[in-house]
């Protein structure tokens, strides 16, 4: 049976319990969040004693099952001010899931204490953490494996976690051992410095694959995955040749590509940033187009990026990334991007929550738009904890309030993605709804909208998209964050029903239940209740889930729209409800 490893950082003590038996069959976000939702009070200060941290593996962690290693980070976020769920790809989750463990929960006050959390098949125990506090991501991996073993995986946070940002990351180490992958968003990584932990180590030596109730069912429902994966066009040919930065070029001419601070939907430059600028690099200076950010992957939509002299800068130069250091700031030095996704990931910092600060920074006149050296700059000023890393660290919102800006792109005081609403109203949909804050994830209506992924709707117009997202956002809740599973293996589930069965399939065939396409929804749609009674309980309302007035008031070009979808179809996705729990 998997296990919960609570783990009290002011008595020093790690202990297992068996997994609650009404949350047998949960993973991932449906884990973190109910674990949040049972156990934190939804008034506590989000850095304070009383919030915890709970990382979970996927349902189908530590299997065969393609892409199938995720890792949730939840809790409640001190940039929102409501329940998170992050996630990242990486090593950890897999290793967690050969280790048994379904959900790690990290609590109680440090007081002052420096911890390191070491698991293996062995059990688990917290060792001193103080030798690695200070130090940068990178930095923290290479001395964790020289102290633990070249193999281990590890989860950790940077200085900006240690410091408490609010733009603070979690990061996760990738098949190479990099802490390149990262839960970004939300500053669970304040969370996790301020309970004085600085890193997990996942040792599964000795370990073997979780046991599966029906081998052969699992196997074939495997398969049925796997060779949709290698069929559908997106996942078999556009990620893996050109990574998600494909999307740049798509986007732009789409006239949804935020520029200037969100001012316009094109991007004059986007070549000189776009998929196939990257591609062509990776090919020309010995990096990888194709690279896997966990060993399960299969569409291996990430890379490793280079400098001219063939030295390493970079893995996972994407589009989210690309466009918030790129675009978004009138940036089109794609290495200077590159050395920037650098510094975020060695810092500890979202991307994309950096980039709409740069934005909101450039338009208070704090540095000229697009000056790429200036902006590297300032990252040291982050690193080193200065007044004025202090006013760029802690999210776009509080930017806004230090520079006087009010021309600020967040909902719920999060950071948008590199989507505009105006030009892909669904995805604001989802950016206003979103129980996270500002969040493509959470129902990724772009495929629908502009890539036509599973049907049609017109991206310029306000029906059907409520809908649409509220539909994505229950599928995504049950079928990706809760399963372990990465989200572009929607892509094929929303063309491909064989596709989209496989995956109730295997959850079947690996717990001896029977699960259906249905029964996943449903789940999805239980993980959205408790989230949104927890965000009521802790003070968000209804006025919360709009996108700033701007977007109404200001047309975009080039198709010179406005943010239309009415208030009240917004309140019928979130169906507000109170706190219950999910069971």
């Amino acid at each position: 049976m998997r296990k919960i490893l609570r783990v009290d950082v002011g008595s020093g003590t790690a202990s297992f319990e068996d997994l609650p038996p009404d949350l047998v069959p949960y993973g991932g976000r449906a884990l973190t969040s109910t674990l949040i939702a049972r156990e934190v009070d939804p008034q506590a200060d989000a850095l304070g004693p009383d919030n915890k941290i709970v990382f979970a593996s996927g349902l189908l962690a530590g299997t065969t099952a393609p892409n199938s290693s995720r890792i949730s980070v939840g809790t409640k976020s001190p940039l929102t001010g409501g329940i998170k769920e992050a996630n990242s790809g990486g090593q950890a989750s897999g290793r967690l899931g050969r280790l048994g463990i379904a959900a790690i929960v990290v609590q109680g006050d440090p007081r002052g204490k420096k911890w390191v959390l070491h698991v293996s098949k062995d059990g688990a125990r917290l060792d001193d953490g103080a030798p690695y506090w200070g130090k940068g991501n990178y930095d923290t991996a290479d001395a964790l494996r020289e102290a633990y073993g070249p193999k281990v995986a590890t989860i950790q946070v940077g200085p900006a976690g240690e410091y408490g940002m609010r733009n603070s990351s979690v990061a996760t180490t990738d098949p190479e051992g990099r802490p390149a992958r990262h839960a970004g968003r939300g500053g669970v990584g304040a969370v996790m410095g301020a309970r004085g932990l600085k890193a997990i180590v996942v040792d599964d030596a000795g370990t073997q694959r979780p046991e599966i109730a029906d081998p052969e069912r699992f196997e074939k429902a495997r398969k049925t995955l796997v060779e949709g994966l290698k069929t559908h066009p997106v996942t078999s040919q556009g990620l893996t040749n050109f990574g998600t930065a494909i999307l740049v070029n798509i986007i732009n001419e789409a006239g949804a590509f935020p520029t200037h601070n969100f001012h316009q939907g094109r991007f004059d430059r986007a070549e000189a940033i776009s998929g196939e600028t990257v591609h062509q690099n990776c090919e020309d200076r010995g990096g990888r187009r194709s690279h896997g950010c966990m060993t399960s992957c299969v569409v291996h939509c990430s890379n490793v990026y280079n400098d001219e002299a063939g030295e390493y800068i970079t893995s996972g130069l994407e589009y989210e990334t690309i466009w918030a250091l790129g675009a978004n700031c009138d940036n089109s030095d794609i290495d200077a991007i590159a050395r920037m996704d650098r510094l975020c990931d060695d810092i500890g910092l979202d991307t994309i929550e950096m980039g709409d600060t740069f934005g909101v920074a450039m338009e208070g006149g704090l540095l000229p738009w697009g000056d790429a050296g200036r902006m590297i700059e300032l990252f040291e000023e982050i690193r080193a904890n200065t007044e004025l890393g202090q006013k760029i660290g802690n999210g776009c919102g509080h930017a806004g309030k230090v520079f006087g800006v009010t021309h600020v792109p967040s909902v719920k005081n999060q950071g948008m993605p590199a989507y505009d609403p105006r030009g892909i109203k669904g995805i604001g949909v989802t950016y206003a709804t979103s129980t996270m804050g500002a969040d493509h994830t959470s129902g990724y209506a772009v495929a629908t909208n502009v890539l036509g992924v599973g049907g049609s709707v017109d991206p310029l117009k306000a029906e059907g998209q409520c809908s649409l997202s509220q539909n994505l956002q229950e599928a995504t809740a049950g079928f990706f964050d809760s399963t372990g599973l990465c989200l572009f293996l929607a892509f094929a589930g929303l063309d491909q029903p064989a596709s989209l069965a496989s995956i109730p399939e295997m959850i079947s065939a690996m717990y001896g239940i029977e699960s259906s396409v249905a029964d996943v929804v449903a789940l999805g749609s239980k993980v959205l209740e408790v989230e949104r009674g927890f965000n009521r309980a802790a003070g968000l309302t209804e006025d919360d889930d709009r996108l700033p007035e701007f977007f109404g008031n200001e047309p975009l070009p080039p198709h010179n729209t406005v943010w239309d979808v009415p208030a009240e179809q917004l309140d019928q996705v979130c169906s507000w409800s109170p706190v219950i729990e999910l069971g």
